[in-house]
């Protein structure tokens, strides 16, 4: 399959969900020990922005059993994602130490999970709830000491707050929200690019949205601070989850006021005006430059799509 059969427009990686989040079953530890415990329970396990998967005669697996991933050296405490088909789905974390003894095995397999989502190793239909397991580990491994007075707090609720045992403050966790836009000037659009792109390749300028701001508010600053160009009309298209560790992409479409682009360097390497024509072969990767578009697996290729292909 191609990358855009595996995410079609309007469809990028993350948004597909096949879990019911069941939260009821976050408040009674009996029937979460209970469902950890049974033979069609399955756990994904996180290592920082890899996955651990187990080897079979058909490829790799990232659905595990609770026993497989604990045979893996995955922590025990598992994260109550929800529940798939009945069966109870969790989140698990593996150390350092207990990844390198996973590289010396022939069984399992540690992959990034970025690759692997893109090349259609895993499964569309599980990237949400591998998102989830995802962003939930990585929280857990960086807030284990309570914010407000220090002493180290305790996972709750299936994974989803910690409680301080001294000052009993809760914590949940956080999602932090990122205004990703398409500006738009007649038949042209503003795209960017930063060094750590891949070469050639241009997306749609992004930023996250600071306290008390708004998403319009938001677009419109992060645009004229990364480029010089002043925009209006902010509408909203979709939103997608981007589990790096842990925020939401809420993707926008904005029409200029400006046309001249002043770079901010700190930000971009690169920022200009493409029109449709060219916007096309950069997606279709057929430009005769080099140039190319966002993957389908970000939500960037799909605001690039959707002006391209109006509904």
């Amino acid at each position: 399959m191609t990358p855009n059969d595996l995410f079609p427009l309007d469809h990028p990686a993350f948004v597909s969900h096949q879990l019911d989040r069941a939260a009821h079953l976050r408040f009674s530890d009996e029937k979460l020990f209970a469902l950890e415990a049974h033979r069609d329970s399955r756990a994904y396990v996180v290592h920082r922005d890899s996955l651990v998967l187990k080897q079979q005669p058909n490829g790799p697996r990232p659905l595990l059993t609770v026993p497989e991933a604990l045979q893996a050296g995955a922590n025990p405490g598992t994260i109550f994602l929800g529940l798939r088909d009945g069966a109870a789905v969790f989140g698990m974390g593996i150390g350092a130490p207990a990844v390198e003894a996973l590289l010396t095995r022939q069984d399992y397999v540690l992959s990034e999970l970025r690759g692997m989502a893109m090349q259609g190793v895993v499964p569309p239909d599980q990237l949400s709830a591998i998102a989830m397991a995802k962003s939930l580990v990585s929280w857990h491994q960086r807030h284990g000491f309570c914010a407000n007075c220090g002493v180290r707090s305790a996972m709750a609720e299936g994974g989803w707050k910690r409680v301080c045992p001294s000052c009993k403050i809760e914590h949940f966790p956080r999602t932090d929200p990122v205004a990703i836009m398409l500006v738009e000037n007649g038949d042209k659009c503003l795209l960017g690019r930063q060094k750590q792109f891949p070469p050639g390749m241009y997306s749609c300028l992004a930023g996250f949205i600071e306290a008390a701001e708004t998403i319009e508010d938001a677009v419109r600053r992060e645009i004229f601070e990364e480029a010089g160009i002043r925009c209006t009309d902010v509408t909203y298209y979709m939103t997608q989850p981007w589990p790096y560790p842990s925020s939401l992409m809420i993707g926008c479409k904005a029409r200029a006021t400006t046309d001249v682009i002043t770079i901010d360097h700190m930000e971009l390497e690169d920022a200009r005006w493409f029109d449709r024509d060219e916007a096309t072969l950069m997606l279709n990767r057929e430009h005769p430059d080099g140039l190319a578009g966002p993957h389908p697996f970000a939500i960037a290729h799909h605001l690039l799509g959707r002006w391209l292909q109006p509904a």
